[in-house]
């Protein structure tokens, strides 16, 4: 038997190939520049929308975004569609299209390497960073999804190990981070599409569960985005409160809409100083 659609889990999917007009400007070292703000993540962060025309990543635009112009920060956008725990350390660790995406078109910034990679050198080149934002996992559950088909004895067989993969790179990209930066650094939880799903619920809060031990095991600040989500749409569901992407047949892509950017700005704004 197949299990309900849990590839729509991965809140962070690849749903396309992200190109644009070029990476968007660092933020400026200089004396005068306001502080910086490095968003880490996967779709979510990168604020995929498809009904945006895939050649303009300029006009892409998710939390972080919202985030910034709130807080006044000078954003780099690290984020890359498809980017799961793996990918984010290692090029040759698993991810769901993240660097072909990468390799085809260009993200909100240009970089070689990894994404962990670049957020280090960034965090090096610019001490005066006052935040630091990550949000990852769907993309990992997305990934086991396409490898089983989405059979349901292959998916529960594998969602241990692959929790325990993302848990222990979870370990790996806190601690790294935490060696590069001591400033505030929100993990972001994911957000549940289709609360009616029990696969959604099952995956969705294992995956938010491991993230947050292991976020406050390195002084990490968490902000409930499933939380805000379920707050937000009360007794709504998701699509039906305006907080995910409306399509034109009359369904919902899983991605925040411009509201849901703004309740998951929200959620890290609460939990910030």
């Amino acid at each position: 038997m197949r299990a309900a659609p849990l590839v729509a889990l991965c809140v962070a999917a690849a749903c396309a190939s992200n190109q644009g007009d070029g990476p968007a400007a660092e933020p400026d070292a200089g004396p005068s520049a306001p502080p910086a703000y490095l968003a880490l993540g996967d779709s979510l962060a990168f604020g995929f929308d498809p009904l945006v025309d895939t050649q303009r990543t300029a006009e892409f635009a998710g939390y972080p975004e919202v985030l910034a112009a709130r807080r006044e920060l000078l954003i780099a956008n690290a984020s890359c569609p498809g980017e799961a725990s793996g990918g984010f350390i290692s090029p040759t660790g698993a991810d769901n299209h993240c660097r072909e995406n990468k390799a085809a078109y260009p993200l909100h910034v240009a970089y070689h390497g990894t994404q962990l990679d670049f957020a280090l050198a960034f965090l090096a080149d610019h001490p005066e960073t006052a935040l630091v934002t990550i949000d990852l996992g769907g993309n990992d559950v997305s990934r086991l999804n396409d490898l089983c088909a989405g059979e349901i004895g292959c998916l529960l067989d594998g969602f241990g190990p692959m929790l325990l993969d993302y848990s222990n790179n979870l370990d790996t990209i806190f601690a790294a981070l935490r060696d590069a930066y001591d400033g505030p650094l929100v993990a972001v939880t994911i957000y549940n599409p289709r609360p009616d799903d029990a696969a959604y619920q099952f995956g969705i809060e294992r995956l938010n569960g491991a993230l947050a031990v292991r976020a406050e095991q390195h002084d990490a600040l968490v902000a409930d985005g499933q939380g805000a989500f379920a707050s937000a749409a009360g007794d709504a569901d998701p699509c039906a409160a305006g907080l995910i992407i409306a399509l034109p047949d009359g369904t919902c892509d899983i991605h925040p809409s411009a509201r849901g950017d703004q309740v998951l700005a929200d959620a890290i704004e609460a939990v910030l100083p």
